[in-house]
């Protein structure tokens, strides 16, 4: 079964290319233009961290890098270590015990790191909003450049959102085919 999938998707024609919403890309750049952020070249490189996630979000988050949607297609990749990291990503509720791991991790982290909430759990505290375990969303222990709601989110709408944040800091402008 797992073959038959492979095979008619290699054989298949390709996925259309994922393109950021402009208007995402737009308010993304009038904001962190605002906060006096610094650019970042057009390959960026993600350090992720679950904050205490019921792994949802995850496994759409391990999605993107499958065959199907292949995010390195895009210049984004996922390191181990928070030294070579660009972006933050946070999942799961903010477990007041994660938040001197956060602080850490964040410290770790060469400026300038782009902070994106994953999830409807990292972005408000989600189904758990209220519990005292949780201190809420992501921004609890940081400011938040980018949300990318939903419970999970799909792998596309990860991919779009990841782009757009490419989008407003590449420096060269690229123009969308469409």
């Amino acid at each position: 079964m797992v073959w038959k999938t492979v095979a008619r998707h290699l054989l298949s024609r390709a996925a259309p290319a994922s393109a950021p919403d402009e208007e995402l890309v737009k308010t993304l750049r009038a904001r962190l233009a605002a906060a006096g952020q610094g650019r970042l070249g057009r390959a960026l490189t993600i350090r992720h961290v679950a904050a205490g996630s019921c792994n949802g979000c995850e496994l759409e988050l391990r999605a993107t890098q499958n065959l199907i949607y292949d995010l390195t297609q895009y210049g984004l990749s996922f390191t181990p270590s928070p030294r070579h990291a660009d972006i933050l990503l946070i999942t799961g509720v903010a477990g007041v015990n994660m938040r001197e791991a956060v602080a850490q991790l964040r410290a770790a982290m060469p400026d300038p790191v782009f902070v994106v909430a994953l999830g409807d759990c990292a972005v408000d505290g989600g189904v758990f909003k209220g519990s005292p375990a949780v201190a809420g969303g992501a921004d609890a222990f940081l400011p938040v450049d980018l949300v990318i709601a939903g419970c999970a989110p799909t792998p596309t709408q990860i991919i779009q959102g990841l782009l757009a944040l490419v989008e407003a800091h590449g420096e060269n402008e690229r123009a969308v085919v469409g």
